[in-house]
This record gives C-alpha cells, sequence and structure tokens, in this order.
C-alpha cells in the first residue's frame, strides 16, 4: 500500500526539558522557548491525565463566571478600551456575555487583513458590523466562538487557545514560514457550526451539549480554557480590539489588546503549566499558547472589584439570540448526563472506557444501528452488529495508542469516532475517556467527507445546491456581492484530475487527507508559487476564513445564522443543515431547498477518515478525531481493519486499486491515509498500517 509513512507525523509530546535543544535551534522559526506564567494558574489538581472530571464533579458557578467577568473588565479598564466578554462550559454552554460600551461603537470585522493592506475578496473576509442604519452587533458571537474553541480544544492532557487555533490552521505550519505544509488542523475553524446536526442550541438553561458555536472555532487570539481541579471546565473569550482575525506570524511576541484580558480573566482558572501548549511540540515546532503572561497585566486580577461593583456605565449582561437569556447560568458537570456526555456503562462497548452523546433524558442520541441505504446499496447495507463491532475496533487501536499531543508522555490517545452510512445517515458515535469536545462535530465531518467524495453520486448532489453567496458591508448597508456557483468545483475537480467523470462514477476512493490535499491553496502542500488545488480559492481569494469549497457549502447557513445572532430583522435562526441553504441576494429570504442529512454538518480537510466498503461497494465512511491527524488516520483505518478480521471481511477499507494514492494529479501522487511510527503504547511495532 502506498504512502503510509510517518513523513508528517503529529509528533509524541516532548517534556520541555528534553525538547529545549530542538527548541533552541529552531527558537526563530517556532516562536522561541515557552515562557514562564506567574501566579492563577489552577494548581489544586496537577497530576490530571483524564479521570478527574468524573471523580471531582467540577463545573463553573455564578459565582465563578461572576469572577471571571470581573477580572476581564478590570484589565479592560486598566488598559482604556471596552471589551465584550463570554463564558461557557466545557459542552458550550454560554453561561454569561458581558458587553462594555455603546452596542453602536462595539463594531467588529472580519479580516485577516486589520490593516487593509492586503484585502481578500471571498468567503466571510470583509464583514463588519454594526452598520449605521441598524446598530445590529457581532461582538457576541465573535466572543462567544473565542470562549467555545478554548473549552473545545482543551483537555486534562493538553489546554490549547485560539493562538494556538491560528497557529495550526493557515496555509503554512508555522505560520509565516515559506515552503511549509499547511497547519495540521487546517480547517478545523468550520466545524460545531449552527447549522450542524449533531451540535445543540440553548433551550432556556445549560443542556445536553456539545453546543453549537456562531462563527465555528476561533483562531483570533483571546480565547482561552479555564479549569478547576485540573480538569476543564469551560473558557472564556474576548472581543475588544473590533478585529475577529488570525496572527498571520509566529514570529515574535504581540501585544494582543484581547488576549491579554481575556488572561486577565482566567486568573484561578488558567491551566495548569504543565498541560499548556507551549508544553507540547509538533514536528519539533513548540505550539504557541499567549503572548501575553500575568506579569504583563495592566491590573492585579487578583483584586479586580467584585462583579457587584459593576455599574451600567460600565456594562451589562446581555441576551444573545439562541445562546443565552442575559441570565448567569452554572455550567453542566462534564461527564454527567446533565452535560450531554457521559460513560457508556460498558453498554454497547464494554470494557473499553468508552463515552457516548445522550439527551436531556439520558437517552442514548447515536446508539449503533444498520444503514439506511438499501436502496443505493441494496443488501450490502451495513447490519448493526457490523456498526458496533466497528465502533469497538476503533476504540480498541486508539486505547492502545500512545497519544501524541497529550501530557503526561504515555496516556492513551483520547478521540471521537463517528460511523455512517453512504448518504451521511449517523450510525453510531463513540468517545474515549477526556476526548477533546472539538472532535466530536468533526468526526462526523470527516465520516461523512470520505463517503461523500467516494461516491458516484457527489456531482449530482452538488448540482442540486444553490449558489454560496458573499456579503458585502458598508456604514449603509449589507448586502450579496458575489455569487458562487458550487458546480464550478466538480468542473475544477475534473479538470485538475483529467477525468470528466470524476464525482460520478464512484471509481475511486477518497479519504479526508486525499480531499485535504485537493483543498489546500498550494498543490503540493507547501510548495509556495504552485496552483491551488481544486477545491481551494486562487490566490487572493483564500484565507481561513475563505477555504473553498469547505466553507462555500455551508457560507449561507453561516450568514443566516450570523445575521440572527446580530438581530438583523426577519432573518430566523438557522435549521439544522448546513448543506441547501438558499439565501435571497437581497437578503430578504432564507431557506433549506435539499432534504436528508447527505453533508449535514459540512466537509473537513484535515485527515483522519477513510470510506467503508463491503467488497468493492461503497457503503460508509468513519471518521475520527481529536489526537493529532496521524493517529486519526490510523484509528479510522485499522479500526475498519481489524473489524473486518473480526467479521470474516464482511466490511473492509477501499480495494488497494480504488484507493486515491492510485492518482497523480499534476504527476503528484495523492495521499490515502498516514499512520505514525511506532504508536502503540504495548508493543514497538512499526508501520502498522502497511500491506492492509
Amino acid at each position: 500500500m502506498r504512502h503510509i509513512s510517518h513523513l508528517r507525523t503529529w509528533r509524541a509530546l516532548l517534556p520541555i526539558s528534553a525538547a529545549l535543544p530542538v527548541i533552541l535551534l529552531l527558537g526563530a522559526c517556532s516562536g522561541g522557548s515557552p515562557t514562564t506564567p506567574a501566579t492563577g494558574t489552577d494548581t489544586s489538581n496537577p497530576t490530571c491525565t483524564g479521570n478527574c472530571q468524573s471523580a471531582s464533579l467540577s463545573n463553573l458557578t455564578v459565582a465563578d463566571v461572576q469572577q471571571v467577568i470581573a477580572q476581564a473588565v478590570a484589565e479592560a479598564q486598566a488598559r482604556g478600551t471596552n471589551a465584550t466578554i463570554a463564558v461557557v462550559d466545557r459542552v458550550g454552554n454560554v453561561l454569561a456575555v458581558f458587553r462594555m460600551g455603546d452596542p453602536a461603537t462595539r463594531s467588529v470585522t472580519v479580516t485577516t487583513s486589520p490593516d487593509g493592506s492586503a484585502p481578500v475578496a471571498g468567503g466571510l473576509e470583509g464583514i463588519r458590523l454594526p452598520v449605521q442604519v441598524a446598530p445590529v452587533n457581532i461582538d457576541q458571537a465573535a466572543a462567544i466562538a473565542k470562549a467555545v474553541t478554548g473549552a473545545y480544544l482543551s483537555s486534562e492532557g493538553n489546554a490549547f487557545s485560539t493562538r494556538v487555533a491560528s497557529q495550526i490552521v493557515q496555509e503554512h505550519f508555522n505560520p509565516g514560514e515559506m515552503l511549509q505544509p499547511a497547519g495540521p488542523l487546517f480547517g478545523v475553524q468550520f466545524s460545531s457550526l449552527a447549522c450542524s446536526d449533531l451540535t445543540r442550541s440553548f433551550t432556556g438553561a445549560p443542556g445536553p451539549g456539545p453546543q453549537r458555536t456562531p462563527l465555528g472555532l476561533s483562531a483570533d487570539p483571546g480565547g482561552f480554557p479555564l479549569y478547576k481541579n485540573g480538569t476543564v471546565v469551560g473558557g472564556v473569550g474576548v472581543l475588544a480590539d473590533g478585529f475577529y482575525t488570525i496572527d498571520k506570524s509566529i514570529m515574535g511576541r504581540d501585544v494582543d489588546m484581547d488576549e491579554a484580558i481575556a488572561l486577565a480573566a482566567t486568573f484561578g482558572f488558567a491551566a495548569p503549566v504543565d498541560r499548556r501548549s507551549d508544553r507540547i511540540t509538533v514536528d519539533g515546532k513548540v505550539l504557541r499558547f499567549t503572548d501575553v503572561e500575568f506579569a504583563d497585566l495592566s491590573a492585579n486580577p487578583q483584586t479586580a472589584p467584585g462583579f457587584a461593583t459593576l455599574t451600567p456605565a460600565v456594562g451589562q449582561l446581555i441576551p444573545v439570540p439562541g445562546y443565552t437569556d442575559g441570565i448567569i447560568r452554572d455550567g453542566t458537570v462534564f461527564g454527567q448526563p446533565g452535560s450531554g456526555v457521559r460513560p457508556d456503562g460498558d453498554q454497547d462497548f464494554p470494557g473499553r472506557d468508552a463515552f457516548v452523546l445522550v439527551d436531556e433524558a439520558n437517552n442514548l442520541r447515536y446508539p449503533p444501528r444498520g444503514g439506511t441505504d438499501a436502496a443505493i446499496v441494496g443488501g450490502a447495507v451495513l447490519t448493526e452488529s457490523e456498526v458496533r463491532t466497528l465502533l469497538q475496533s476503533a476504540l480498541d487501536v486508539a486505547n492502545r495508542a500512545r497519544a501524541q499531543i497529550r501530557r503526561p508522555v504515555g496516556s492513551q490517545a483520547r478521540v471521537t469516532i463517528s460511523v455512517v452510512d453512504s448518504q451521511g445517515e449517523i450510525l453510531g458515535i463513540a468517545r474515549t475517556r477526556d476526548a477533546p469536545l472539538f472532535g466530536t462535530d468533526v468526526s462526523l465531518q470527516k465520516a461523512r467527507t470520505s463517503a461523500f467524495m467516494s461516491s458516484s453520486s457527489a456531482a449530482s448532489f452538488v448540482a442540486t445546491l444553490p449558489d454560496a453567496r458573499y456579503l458585502s458591508t458598508t456604514d449603509a448597508a449589507v448586502s450579496v456581492v458575489r455569487s458562487i456557483p458550487l458546480s464550478g468545483y466538480v468542473d475544477a475537480f475534473r479538470a485538475f484530475l483529467n477525468d470528466p467523470n470524476a464525482l460520478a462514477d464512484g471509481r475511486f476512493a477518497y479519504t479526508d487527507r486525499a480531499y485535504g490535499n485537493l483543498s489546500r491553496p498550494f498543490f503540493p502542500d507547501g510548495i509556495d508559487g504552485a496552483n491551488q488545488g481544486p477545491m481551494s480559492k486562487p490566490p487572493g481569494e483564500w484565507s481561513p476564513f475563505s477555504t473553498g469549497m469547505q466553507l462555500d457549502l455551508s457560507i449561507n447557513a453561516v450568514l443566516q445564522h450570523v445575521l440572527f445572532v446580530a438581530g438583523v430583522p426577519g432573518i430566523p435562526d438557522v435549521t439544522p443543515g448546513c448543506a441547501g441553504v438558499q439565501l435571497a441576494p437581497d437578503l430578504s429570504s432564507v431557506g433549506q431547498t435539499i432534504t436528508g442529512v447527505r453533508l449535514g454538518n459540512g466537509l473537513q480537510i484535515f485527515p483522519g477518515s477513510v470510506p467503508i466498503y463491503r467488497g468493492s461497494t461503497l457503503i460508509g465512511g468513519v471518521g475520527v478525531s481529536g489526537d493529532g491527524v496521524d493517529q486519526d488516520d490510523m484509528v479510522a483505518f485499522l479500526g475498519l481493519n481489524n473489524a473486518g478480521q473480526a467479521l470474516g471481511g464482511a466490511i473492509n477499507n477501499a480495494p488497494v486499486e480504488m484507493r486515491s494514492d492510485n492518482l497523480l494529479p499534476q504527476g503528484v501522487r495523492l495521499r490515502y491515509v498516514q499512520c505514525p511510527q511506532a504508536p502503540f503504547i504495548d508493543t514497538t511495532d512499526d508501520n502498522v498500517c502497511g500491506g492492509k
């Protein structure tokens, strides 16, 4: 089997002492050695390795939320600015949003070029609210997205901030380093969207998650996780500087207003030092956690005036449509039924320490079930028993695997695994203990992407979708300025592969790694000056806010929801289903044009999925997310391989001759999957995916 290697393994965690020589050599390109935080970090239980949440029953209380907000306000005042502050629990419930100042002055521009020196034409770039004719706002949406990101990317084994997100989603890793491949989580920003059919929404009080986020995951510095008793209990996000953006270069340290205020907010709840991302290396490069430390703050958060002292002249709690009614709430306890994530209890996955998603009544949301696509695949349809065996097998691989972005070294992998049929219907979801929340929606996106791209009906499905709309905002109005026919991506794909029947004959099996290769702004990935992949945007139109087919498939739904949250009159909230939303050119109407869940939570473009076959018949997809992209690939690929063996060959990975690594577009071979070197805790086996 071709190209199953460890060329770009998301490397195992290294203690800083072990990584120091590498750090010193790579200081310029990796941001230098980690800084030492002052007091304010959670030191109550430094030995948590994934089991503390269920033992300590930790959660954010109303008093905790008030403290976080008060500390942020004190820092904002010391810096002479107004801020919007959002606090969420671990599964994304919005516990409070506090806005300082007049909402009419809280303008926010979505852009990767805050100074306007290099505007990008496309996607969400350039959207600015409020406008003079209607003081509708998105500062609250930006703050919520940042807070959710801090919570969703973190666990008891790793604390990631929105600055980390910025580092790992751009066209180069590290950002600003030319001739480097794209970030390992390239594309993750468009996940956990409000249009997802997996994420939940506010129903009057904090409830089961994972909850949605109005702008997806954020790469704008100013979002951090919050910890108590050594475990993640939520996140805080701040928008103060008027820009929802990214950090385009890793060189040097920034003085970021949002980040400073958000860090002050975390005092007493800040990530344990040994779990911060700047204690983690990826491809020999140190991840960034923050460019501001407690010693750099303008006010002492320990002496911040209490929340009760904040008058309306300073700011106030605000309701946010679809997220909060303006009343501070306690957060849910993760790992308990009320959070929507609880132990399986050996019901479907005995002896595997598995976790499952449940609803308000503690009923399973996605127990193993058989495929719904008999009309498409006939008697080849997946059975309930096969789905259960596949999930069990993937859990077994994950539990043996060495975690790659977690501390301490030697921890088990923490991931979410999703299985779908050929039409994207969810057949089962299972998680390992303490898996980060972002991987829940992402694993489903990945499973659906591999099944969709490998099908014989992808092109015809795309042909049914409405044009993507791009907006422009001026002081006077919000209007549609461009319409993008999605069928253009199919045309580009066929031309790129020199195959007029691509996406219509099902001849080749595509994984997220292969589809992601074709969705990069350079092909081959990392070769500056090369043409873009057919599913990406060309130069001048690509940015993390304008990725190509991935965003354009869902952009109408994203815009509908953002306008609803902003308070634009006549715009209703989005309904579940990211594909097929029609947005009228004059914004006068919106609505779904398709039924079904084929791409119900959108596409994903970083690795971690494989399509499922019975012989040479496509019958579904499995997606994995949570602990490094090569690790995700391995759990998906080996999980399916081992399940197939246990079932006597009834299900399997794609036949070798159908795999996308047989293709050489532009003379460059696509990849299928890529597994880590010596990945298991209990053996030294190498090349574990080879020959399968």
